[in-house]
């Protein structure tokens, strides 16, 4: 895929197949998540908080019962859930820890989803789901967070098999093709429909995490409101899943270019993995290690 070498590279090309591998987990997992009806929250911080938004949507409009997704420190504690889920690829973070403990307190139902064994986390929950496996060593997420959600949607009951297709598809393809229109753009915006404005946000965290590039991310309604005056000539539109009806002419009467593919969205996600580490080979700065971030964010 590229000549730069680094943990983000290596941990990007292995999802198709931790994909296809934890389809062997979907009964493991249907044991520790929510049942049908729940009044469910699920919660994380940064990628997990955006891949929480996306398997509440297609929770909730799956018909298993009212799901609400909340960054862990904005969690309505006024509210009284059956089940909540908390996803962290650490098992460290700080606002997930209080969180749990507090729940735990309460004696309300959690299910924690770890990629790191012996952290807090494993222990916090009721149930932990323990995908070490995908456990990453760049302190960009990647793998983790897509096989999280991944597995989260085959215990819904989706046929995932054309999405592990897609991504491979997508992994095996030029790169010249792959990135044709985004790889030249000084800027890039994002949006996204129902479960895919969470992959939206996502999308434009990698990029400012892995290479400090100028993202956007928005619900594909809300982009004509405002944020499509950003879009010019040299900048790019990057819509996920479904496209609102004239939405991309609006984007191309603007002078700036309309990306789309017609696959699956979380596939799709997988070639921005790809653009995140052509702009940091660009920029001259390590996917790996995004300036004043950490793997863990602990806070003191």
């Amino acid at each position: 895929m590229s000549a730069y070498t680094s943990h983000a590279s290596a941990e990007i090309t292995t999802q198709p197949a931790d994909w296809a591998a934890v389809l062997g987990r979907v009964e493991e997992a249907v044991a520790v998540i929510p049942r049908p009806g729940d009044h469910v929250a699920v919660v994380g911080c940064g990628t997990s908080y955006y891949m929480a938004q996306a398997y509440a949507v297609l929770r909730e409009q799956g018909g298993h019962g009212v799901t609400e997704a909340h960054a862990a420190s904005e969690f309505p504690s006024g509210r009284t859930f059956d089940h909540v889920v908390a996803i962290s690829r650490s098992g460290t973070t700080t606002e997930v820890i209080e969180l749990l403990t507090a729940l735990r307190e309460q004696g309300v139902r959690t299910t924690t989803v770890v990629a790191t064994a012996g952290t807090p986390l494993t222990e916090l929950g009721t149930d932990c789901l323990l995908l070490s496996e995908v456990d990453e060593q760049s302190v960009v997420q990647t793998r983790f967070a897509t096989t999280t959600l991944f597995l989260l949607r085959a215990t819904l009951g989706e046929d995932l098999a054309q999405v592990v297709s897609d991504a491979e598809a997508v992994l095996a393809e030029d790169e010249d093709t792959a990135l044709a229109g985004v790889a030249d753009a000084e800027q890039l915006t994002f949006v996204g429909r129902g479960w895919t404005v969470g992959l939206a946000q996502e999308a434009a965290l990698k990029l400012r995490e892995s290479a400090q590039f100028w993202t956007e991310a928005y619900p594909a309604m809300e982009y004509r409101h405002g944020p499509i005056s950003i879009t010019t000539a040299g900048r790019a539109t990057w819509a996920f899943g479904e496209v609102p009806a004239g939405l991309a002419e609006d984007v191309l009467a603007t002078g700036g270019h309309f990306e789309h593919r017609d696959i699956d969205p979380l596939a799709d996600l997988l070639r921005v993995h790809r653009l995140c580490l052509l702009k940091a080979r660009r920029a001259g700065v390590d996917p790996d290690r995004p300036r004043h971030l950490t793997r863990s964010i602990i806070l003191s």
